[in-house]
């Protein structure tokens, strides 16, 4: 009898919360790890109830059970890199960097999500203070989107010159590396994003896709990110393919129901 030796998928974990409608979120992460060969596990933080037009309830998980989920994964599936997604409340960011603060432990990519595309509170404000205080010095990335990045930094920002200034801003006074996401600046004909790591900065550009709903795409972006980081790319290279992955993502968009949905299986 011939015997085939199984190929070892590598294994990345993500720490978020479940989306009902499946396009965001847990399932969009595990969905993107699927699409890169990536054995995807995942730490639930909150169930919400959502679909792609609103939030219509959010109960989060408690800080054991998170705890918990993430010591299980850890035990038994080391996860090469770490993503985290909503995570709701300080006590649950709280598991995260106590988890973090003991030993080695493989690149943690923070994708700050603050409020949903319809407008609903998915961190709450007493919690921010967590997030830059005691998560992202613990990060090796964070990704926020415009709005994100202007907490992070105290000031609006308003074209590419801004995102550059708030990555280097968000390294220095962090110490993680950042990638700022532009997609929601005003009067641009692209989707422009800025990487900066103390060292290699890039400026990554897409051209807009008109009509396509945009739930998911940051969960989606940095979940590739992850994924690509847990294949072994360096920090950069992984930034630069997960721009590719999310641009084909909507670019080659599939339709569920009567809306739009990223298609994290695309092909060249």
């Amino acid at each position: 009898m011939n015997r085939t030796t199984a190929f070892t998928l590598p294994v990345a974990l993500t720490i978020a919360g479940s989306d009902s409608g499946g396009g965001a979120g847990i399932q969009a992460d595990l969905k993107t790890f699927a699409a890169l060969n990536v054995h995807g596990t995942s730490a639930i933080t909150c169930l919400t109830a959502q679909n792609p037009k609103a939030v219509t309830g959010i109960q989060a998980a408690s800080p054991a059970m998170v705890q918990k989920q993430i010591e299980a994964v850890f035990a038994e599936l080391k996860p090469a890199a770490v993503k985290t997604g909503m995570l709701f409340s300080t006590p649950i960011i709280r598991v995260i960097t106590k988890f973090y603060s003991r030993g080695k432990r493989p690149p943690l990519i923070v994708d700050p999500v603050m409020v949903s595309t319809s407008g609903v509170r998915l961190l709450k404000s007493s919690a921010i203070k967590a997030v830059k205080e005691e998560l992202l010095p613990l990060a090796t990335l964070v990704t926020p989107n415009l709005d994100e990045a202007a907490i992070l930094v105290n000031r609006p920002l308003a074209n590419v010159d801004d995102l550059r200034s708030a990555a280097r801003k968000i390294f220095e006074t962090y110490g993680c590396a950042a990638l700022v996401k532009g997609g929601h600046l005003k009067n641009s004909a692209e989707a422009i994003d800025i990487f900066f790591d103390g060292q290699n900065e890039l400026l990554l550009t897409a051209p807009y896709v008109r009509g396509v709903s945009t739930h998911g795409t940051g969960c989606t972006y940095s979940a590739a990110i992850t994924g690509y980081l847990a294949q072994g790319c360096p920090l950069p290279l992984a930034v630069e393919l997960g721009k590719n992955f999310i641009t084909q993502a909507i670019t080659q968009h599939q339709k569920a129901a009567r809306h739009s949905v990223l298609n994290c299986f695309w092909e060249e």
